[in-house]
């Protein structure tokens, strides 16, 4: 089935952008196709959502100030704690084809909902990123999930994210770091892990090991206390980190300690070790490349925004993160200030050949009753 957006005359441009499977090479070309996509998917919110309808004209901005890929900061954004507390559509109800919530089994919840256009197109984002990164493979693999084991209609956005990841190498076996315990909760297993890891090396297939970074430490340190020897397993094995440590940071370590952890005791190479950022209010993928950096591709615009005043920072200067994207037809959530702290860099420092910006997250501004996914699962590892 062809994916299409909602009205294909009105929205052609936010088709055609999220149609170019190139992630990063922002040209003048496709810069112009982002400003006529925004315009076309504001128009759209302005249309068919009253909340952001009343935003807009609050905030004095109609879909023709867009002229430029600069004057994208002026569009009027919505806090991602906003969706924790209200329902808000722009389309009917009977459109929704997928609804996924942002947190796990306590604290408070996003409430996205997503019509085929929008989850597809999200998705696609995914697949062409995959391909131009090189992490995809038609040879089974073997996979540990730090992430939730599914439940049924389960509505979790990360559960839904990490069984989603699987479909980039054929699944031989699957584990998963947090299982269900038949009442509909999970809980951690480090033991099986442990046994799965241990087992996939004896087997010789590519191990893929995807989601919570906590988890993943976690079973490290305890393969090692148990006194196993190292493990060398297949070379195009993968690690694909998703989701921070909130709720254990004091326990967290360096990015590239636990990286050195990897490539020390399970022998994966550093090419083959990647984080990721996303989230359920903003669906669109960030994956690191070679060096390590999460750059923005086509379909997103990222800015760093003062903490007090809001105003777009320069670049190199701590903020909140806010992304600014023309794929979603389902919510009004093509402007979205994020709670983590960030600061953002020119693409071409990086050195690894993409040149769109990348940021940096510093961690997370909030109280503890603003728990993310991570966070909730972390409450698991008590």
């Amino acid at each position: 089935m062809t994916l299409q957006v909602p009205e294909p005359t009105t929205l052609s441009a936010v088709q055609a952008l999220c149609e170019v499977r190139d992630p990063y090479t922002r040209t003048p070309e496709v810069e112009r196709l982002f400003i006529e996509a925004m315009r076309q998917n504001i128009a759209w919110h302005i249309e068919n959502s009253d909340f952001y309808r009343q935003l807009a004209k609050q905030e004095g901005f109609t879909p023709d100030a867009l002229m430029t890929m600069a004057d994208l900061e002026r569009v009027p954004f919505i806090h991602a704690n906003f969706f924790k507390t209200h329902e808000i559509m722009s389309i009917p109800r009977e459109q929704v084809a997928l609804h996924l919530t942002s947190s796990g089994t306590t604290g408070q919840k996003s409430q996205m909902f997503f019509d085929a256009w929008s989850i597809g197109s999200g998705r696609r984002m995914v697949d062409f990123m995959h391909a131009h990164l090189g992490l995809v493979s038609s040879e089974p693999a073997n996979y540990l999930l730090n992430s939730y084991e599914p439940l049924p209609d389960m509505a979790l956005g990360t559960a839904n994210t990490t069984m989603f990841l699987t479909k980039y190498a054929p699944p031989q076996r699957v584990t998963f770091a947090l299982r269900s315990k038949g009442d509909g909760s999970h809980e951690f297993d480090p033991f099986g892990c442990v046994e799965a890891l241990r087992s996939y090396a004896e087997e010789g297939l590519p191990v893929r090991i995807i989601g919570f970074p906590a988890f993943l430490y976690f079973t490290l340190q305890r393969y090692i206390s148990l006194g196993y020897p190292k493990l060398t397993l297949h070379p195009e094995s993968l690690v694909f980190v998703a989701g921070g440590w909130k709720g254990h940071a004091n326990q967290e370590i360096k990015k590239a300690d636990l990286y050195a952890l990897i490539r020390d005791w399970l022998g994966i190479p550093d090419a083959r070790i990647r984080s990721s950022f996303g989230s359920v209010e903003h669906s669109i993928p960030y994956i690191e490349c070679a060096h390590h950096n999460l750059h923005a591709p086509i379909w997103s615009k990222v800015f760093v925004r003062d903490v007090k005043t809001l105003a777009v920072n320069d670049y190199a200067q701590a903020g909140f993160l806010q992304f600014v994207s023309p794929y979603i037809t389902s919510v009004p959530a093509q402007g979205v200030l994020m709670g983590d702290l960030a600061k953002l860099h020119p693409g071409r420092s990086c050195g690894c050949g993409i040149e769109t910006d990348y940021f940096e997250i510093l961690g997370r501004a909030g109280t503890s009753t603003n728990k993310s996914c991570a966070a909730a699962a972390a409450e698991l590892l008590k």
